[in-house]
């Protein structure tokens, strides 16, 4: 339910990073980022199938060395998911993992170095036709723009950005994406706003270095939810200092909450009160547990007396609104003769659930042989 949303995208070109469509009218990718050592190629490489099984459809690997390029070289080989080589200072690794395989190369402004060094990095880049992302940062802007705005401002993101843009379009390169991060959601929010204005590519969305789990969804919901609903924004990445799993899981949630994308379950449930017929809390836990291997979206409200939970019901695929001992199910909006035990709401709820998926996979497997 909820299936539209009023948002207007904003109209970019669209790129391809290895199988997965950037931009245009693709939907909104969503990608983390390894944290082991890259040179440790099956700790990598199990962080990689970790991320892929939560969702995300690119990956970045951070390719700090010469070793770390031969290890990417066989991370590649077996990989999930397409990979983005995140290279810093160095930019002959760029060549490297270029020639390697790697599906998109991130540079950063800051410290790649003087525009021979980009033109290498294009041309190899335009050599074994993979794109590049511009990825500037608040924390790394290059010298002469830190002492030009003393301090990072939108307006020094911007030019950062543009300064290598203008590189690229000189080079007549346009395969790229760009980022203009910073840790501040308004110094973030105000250089994208004022990016999107500026160039036709597509924006890769980040509030980076947000903060531990908490706090970083927080901040990351706030900055993105904000460029999102503006129609501002074709990849994301939420930075947390957390398993990149739970970074997968916020995108995710982001993007449901504003029905740009949906993966696996939105759950409507109560904070709970004295009203409550069951344990909402307790029931919440065990339900996001039991379902996390669901991937098809589907709606399901836990609503814990009859105060909203016959209201909420009627816009979700399966409900239950808290009652005396036995609470109400409802299914597509409608009150069913069933109840459920307040003892056990959580495995009842699952076990509809999954009858549920099996019966609408059967349904649209007949309309589609109709």
């Amino acid at each position: 339910m909820f299936a539209d949303n009023p948002i207007t995208r904003r109209l970019s070109t669209q790129i391809h990073v290895g199988t997965v469509a950037i931009g245009g009218d693709a939907p909104i990718a969503v990608q983390s980022m390894t944290n082991t050592r890259t040179t440790d190629v099956e700790a990598t490489l199990a962080q990689i199938r970790a991320i892929a099984a939560a969702g995300a459809d690119l990956v970045r690997v951070s390719v700090p060395t010469m070793e770390a390029a031969e290890a990417f070289k066989l991370i590649k080989q077996q990989a999930p998911i397409p990979l983005v080589a995140d290279i810093h200072f160095d930019y002959r690794i760029a060549l490297k993992v270029a020639e390697y395989g790697a599906d998109c190369l991130r540079i950063n402004p800051g410290n790649i170095g003087k525009e021979d060094r980009i033109r290498a990095v294009v041309d190899s880049a335009r050599d074994h036709n993979i794109p590049i992302r511009i990825g500037v940062n608040g924390g790394s802007l290059e010298a002469d723009i830190q002492e030009k705005y003393t301090e990072p401002t939108p307006e020094a993101l911007l030019e950062s950005a543009m300064r290598h843009v203008d590189i690229l379009d000189r080079l007549n390169f346009d395969q790229f994406k760009v980022s203009v991060k910073a840790s501040d959601v308004f110094l973030a929010v105000g250089a994208y706003r004022l990016l999107a204005k500026q160039i036709k590519q597509p924006l890769h969305l980040g509030i980076t270095e947000a903060g531990g789990a908490r706090a970083g969804a927080v901040k990351s919901a706030i900055g993105l939810g904000m460029l999102l609903a503006e129609g501002i924004g074709d990849t994301l990445r939420i930075s947390l200092a957390a398993d990149p799993v739970e970074e997968v899981k916020v995108a995710f949630d982001i993007l449901k909450s504003l029905r740009i994308r949906q993966r696996g379950i939105n759950f409507i449930a109560c904070p709970s009160c004295s009203r409550q017929e069951f344990d909402v809390i307790k029931t919440m836990n065990e339900l996001e547990q039991r379902l996390e291997d669901i991937v098809e979206p589907l709606t399901v409200s836990v609503i814990g007396c009859v105060v909203n939970g016959p209201g909420e019901a009627l816009i979700s695929d399966l409900g239950v609104a808290g009652a005396n001992r036995k609470s109400g199910f409802y299914l597509n909006g409608q009150r069913q003769k069933l109840r459920l035990d307040n003892n056990n709401i959580a495995e009842q709820l699952e076990q509809q659930v999954r009858q549920y998926l099996v019966a609408r996979e059967q349904l649209i497997g007949i309309k589609q042989l109709d």
